[in-house]
């Protein structure tokens, strides 16, 4: 393959940078669905969230990215139609991830929060379907993902809204909210330490080669609720309370309870998804970098180079810093108006959705997963605590991702072959 062995060099650079791009639309757009509820309910503020964001995202995808990364994306594409047009893959993929990048620097800038990974499988898919063959796509696996575009957000609202009613009915609509807090936010604080203990070791150790087996990963889960029941337990002793029996001061005392919780689940959250969305930046980025390196051999999935992983953890800080806040402003305020304990819901709940859907393998989107989580618990005090104009946006936003990610991908792709002079 002379081509690649002629432009070998420019092909990896010019994917190192657009895998850069993508890094830092995923940053930008996708910081909000662990840092968005926590900024809105004020348990945070803007600068803390992106500080403890930088942190946990950048840990979840040097960490926890992953050695290995498979070449196409859950399988959307068939390789097997590029054996004989490597060059195409490299050039489709280096297009893919301009498209998937640019499609989420502009909603990040209109504070739109879209899928990550329906960025890129929807670029994947334009260049695929117009530049190599219609076959080549799974349209079954496409299929699956326009399902879930209801299944997931639906799934979620309807676990914030139970979370949420329960925490109503057991501590708030009492007549001694802060007694009842002390005897059942620690139970609260253990079923949140089960489940980001599963997403982490679900979704986060699973790349850094700690296999757990099923049943060790329950048992460490349920080992770490314990631990965080009790810990929960001797901090709510310690808070300071106003001892007032003003029933507004005692919900107050209460939401402080819930604002150190939602930190915890945040930060979970963060490290989960640093570890999981990265793979959306430099899947395509490895592709490039293995086709590349081999003369043209396609495989299943490829080695990282050790400088793919920090290009992509950069690319995600880089891209919070500067964009983050715009998305967050859409999740933790726009939707409806979130105090401590209606976030926890709402995160609580998108964890759950997302330990659901890894163990059932329902593609999912975690921006999906947290939005409909945040609808669920503004449905729990009626519609009318909704903002239903940015709710139809965002739900717009979602539709034209796929479609949006395809055209430019096509644009960019025929391009480059224009360019490089490939047949």
């Amino acid at each position: 393959m002379e081509f690649l062995q002629n432009y070998g060099t420019t092909l990896i650079i010019l994917a190192a940078v657009v895998g850069f791009i993508m890094a830092w639309g995923i940053g930008a757009n996708d910081v909000a669905n662990a840092m968005g509820t926590s900024v809105g309910s004020k348990a945070l503020t803007i600068k803390q969230a992106i500080i403890i964001a930088m942190i946990f995202e950048f840990a979840g995808a040097y960490l926890a990215g992953g050695e290995v990364t498979s070449t196409i994306r859950k399988g959307i594409i068939d390789s097997s139609f590029f054996i004989d047009k490597p060059d195409y893959l490299v050039l489709g993929m280096i297009a893919s991830l301009l498209a998937a990048g640019i499609w989420l620097g502009l909603a990040s800038w209109l504070g739109w929060p879209v899928s990550t990974t329906h960025s890129i499988i929807g670029a994947i898919i334009g260049f695929t379907a117009t530049g190599v063959s219609m076959d080549a796509v799974s349209w079954d696996k496409v299929g699956g993902i326009v399902g879930s575009w209801v299944v997931t957000p639906a799934l979620s609202g309807i676990i914030a809204y139970l979370i949420f009613m329960s925490a109503q009915k057991l501590i708030f609509s009492t007549d001694k909210p802060l007694e009842n807090a002390k005897r059942y936010v620690p139970f609260y604080m253990g079923l949140a330490g089960f489940v980001m203990s599963l997403v982490t070791i679900k979704k986060g150790l699973k790349h850094v080669g700690m296999e757990l087996s099923a049943v060790n990963g329950y048992i460490l889960a349920v080992v770490i609720a314990i631990a965080l029941g009790f810990v929960g337990k001797v901090m709510i002793k310690r808070l300071r309370y106003s001892e007032s029996a003003d029933a507004d001061l005692q919900a107050a005392n209460v939401e402080k309870v819930f604002a150190i919780l939602m930190v915890v689940t945040a930060c979970c959250m963060a490290f989960a998804h640093g570890s999981n969305d990265v793979a959306n930046a430099i899947g395509p980025l490895a592709a490039v970098v293995s086709v590349v390196g081999s003369g043209g051999v396609i495989n299943s999935s490829s080695d990282l180079a050790p400088w793919i992983l920090p290009l992509g953890g950069f690319g995600i800080v880089a891209g919070l810093a500067l964009f983050g806040h715009r998305v967050i402003k859409t999740i933790g305020q726009g939707i409806t108006h979130l105090t401590p304990s209606r976030g926890f819901a709402a995160e609580l709940a998108a964890a759950c959705t997302v330990v659901i859907a890894s163990g059932t393998g329902l593609p999912i989107s975690t921006t999906q997963t947290l939005v409909g989580a945040v609808l669920g618990v503004g449905m729990a005090r009626g519609v009318s605590a909704l903002n239903l104009k940015i709710v139809r946006n965002i739900v717009v936003s979602w539709v034209i991702t796929l479609p949006a990610g395809a055209v430019l991908s096509v644009i960019f792709f025929f391009a480059l072959k224009g360019i490089f002079g490939v047949e």
